[in-house]
C-alpha cells in the first residue's frame, strides 16, 4: 500500500505561482511513476504531468513552459511548481503514483488551486 499526502494548494492571483507537494509513504520502494492530475468543476480529471523513477517527464500541453515537476527520492516526495497561473488552471489537483509491480495506481486526497482573475 502507498499513501499520498498533498500540501500547498490555495488561492493566487493570475500570473502568480504556487508549489504543490506530495509525500508518499508505505511501500514507496515499489513506486515507478508519480505525477499530478487535475479536475475542474464539471470536467473530467486530466493529466497535468508525470515523472518516472528515471527522471523522465511528461507534460500536458497546457502545462508545458509554465509548470515543472520534480522528485526527491530521499524524501519520497514529488513537487509541482506552477508559474504564470491562469484562471483556467483552477481545479482540484491530485497527486498520483503507480507501482512497478502490477501497475497499481494510488491517489492523493486532492488540493484545491484557485486562480483569481
Amino acid at each position: 500500500q502507498v499513501q499520498l499526502v498533498e500540501s500547498g494548494g490555495g488561492l493566487v492571483q493570475a500570473g502568480g505561482s504556487l508549489r504543490l507537494s506530495c509525500a508518499a509513504s508505505g511501500s514507496t520502494f515499489n513506486i515507478n511513476v508519480m505525477g499530478w492530475y487535475r479536475q475542474a468543476p464539471g470536467k473530467q480529471r486530466e493529466l497535468v504531468t508525470t515523472i518516472n523513477s528515471g527522471g523522465n517527464t511528461n507534460y500536458a500541453n497546457s502545462a508545458k513552459r509554465r509548470f515543472t515537476i520534480s522528485r526527491d527520492h530521499t524524501k519520497n516526495t514529488v513537487y509541482l511548481q506552477m508559474n504564470s497561473l491562469k484562471p483556467e488552471d483552477t481545479a482540484v489537483y491530485y497527486c498520483y503514483a503507480r507501482t512497478i509491480l502490477y501497475g497499481i495506481e494510488y491517489w492523493g486526497q486532492g488540493s484545491q488551486v484557485t486562480v483569481a482573475s
